[in-house]
């Protein structure tokens, strides 16, 4: 077990005297000079983003781009404050429990069919350009998990109501791409970029809905997403991130999206080859995405370079996956603490060979630090398995059924 309380406190010290606040490893295009230089040009778009992403300065504050809160980041934190509420009832938790919450009902993207939530910045794919608050399926669905886990351990209604909201936007704006008797919901409502992580981790959200809301129908969609999704499984256990040619790659972090999304239904749908297909990507992740030391790869096939993603997301998963990967948990973590760890509350964002990216990214750095050590943190004192030492979320007793009401004092 590590003793992870020291950094725990003083990343949460950075992070609260900030506000939340800041950078993304992305947000090129909120400099107003580049925005106006690439506004007829897609590559220019993406050169200019690549280009700071990889930067090893940070250079935004000469570009005039302005530090601002995330909608992810901000449902990372309210995760990581719900499960430390969970074991410890403070009342300073629970305010800013309560704070995220209203900073995420003003941040929420508008005019969509639920709530729903982007990024506070625009990026540019290959095929899309997303303005900003242009709302995602990935987005919506860890702040909405995020939110039901606020519900489940403060008890407090308006989570439950603003995480059922989501289930309008996932079910009625975005595409859907079928096949036989699944589907895969699209990345945003403007494209049909069909991405198997993000189609998981919205397929889990609407089953967790249906399961706490009793609505049977719900269910049975979140079983058809999911079944889409364990169909382009490989032999191997690995899952490509999207069925492009270009998309193909398979990486250390999606791979623990898919699997968390997975683990969620497991409990509740009693299918043998879900199961299997469960503990044949595990075995995936665990064999193929780290080194003896601990060291987390980014891809299979190589070690450099080294996102915190990496760690942070197989910290969040395997501390939660049972005493069979305690060993495997805690060198990641060791190694994530010594070689990601800023020493001033703060997580790099990359490692190469022989150098390191120190721009402090709240969103993409911090968020999913915290993440990280909040889950390891509660796992150590105290955890929820099954008869296997697998570990799940809890959940509570199927709430009432909702009827959607207006969120006194809440933006609309």
């Amino acid at each position: 077990m590590v003793n992870v309380e020291s950094h725990l406190n003083r990343l949460l010290a950075y992070v609260q005297r900030r506000d939340y606040a800041g950078y993304d490893p992305y947000d090129a295009l909120n400099s107003p000079f580049l925005e106006v230089l690439s506004a007829r040009s897609k590559w220019l778009r993406i050169v200019f983003t690549q280009l700071l992403r990889r930067f090893p300065l940070n250079l935004r504050p000469v570009l005039l781009i302005s530090k601002g809160h995330n909608p992810k980041g901000l449902g990372l934190f309210l995760e990581g404050y719900s499960r430390l509420y969970k074991v410890k009832q403070e009342p300073a938790t629970l305010n800013r429990i309560k704070n995220l919450m209203r900073v995420l009902c003003e941040n929420r993207s508008t005019g969509y069919s639920g709530f729903c939530w982007g990024y506070n910045f625009p990026w540019q794919s290959r095929t899309v350009y997303r303005p900003r608050y242009t709302p995602t399926i990935v987005n919506t669905s860890f702040i909405g998990h995020a939110l039901l886990d606020a519900y489940e351990s403060t008890g407090i209604d308006t989570a439950l109501d603003m995480a059922v909201r989501t289930k309008g936007f996932i079910l009625r704006d975005l595409n859907r791409k079928r096949d036989a008797d699944t589907f895969c919901f699209s990345y945003t409502p403007f494209d049909h970029d069909y991405v198997h992580n993000a189609n998981a981790l919205g397929a889990s959200l609407l089953f967790r809905i249906g399961e706490l809301t009793g609505d049977a129908r719900l269910k049975e969609i979140s079983f058809a997403s999911m079944g889409y999704c364990l169909a382009h499984q490989r032999d191997d256990g690995a899952w490509p991130y999207a069925e492009t040619k270009i998309q193909s790659w398979v990486d250390s972090f999606h791979t623990g999206f898919v699997l968390e999304s997975l683990r969620r239904f497991l409990p509740h749908h009693n299918s043998p080859d879900w199961r299997r297909q469960y503990e044949r990507g595990v075995m995936y992740y665990a064999e193929n995405f780290f080194l003896e030391d601990g060291t987390p790869k980014y891809y299979s096939d190589r070690t450099y370079p080294i996102d915190i993603h990496s760690p942070a997301e197989a910290v969040c998963f395997f501390s939660t996956e049972g005493e069979e990967y305690r060993c495997l948990t805690d060198k990641i973590l060791l190694w994530m603490l010594k070689n990601m760890w800023g020493g001033n509350g703060t997580f790099y964002y990359r490692k190469n060979r022989f150098t390191r990216t120190k721009v402090v990214y709240m969103r993409w750095s911090l968020a999913w630090a915290f993440r990280a050590l909040t889950t390891y943190h509660v796992a150590c004192q105290k955890g929820v398995g099954d008869k296997n030492g697998h570990q799940f979320p809890e959940l509570s007793s199927p709430a009432r059924a909702l009827a959607e009401p207006p969120l006194s004092g809440m933006r609309t």
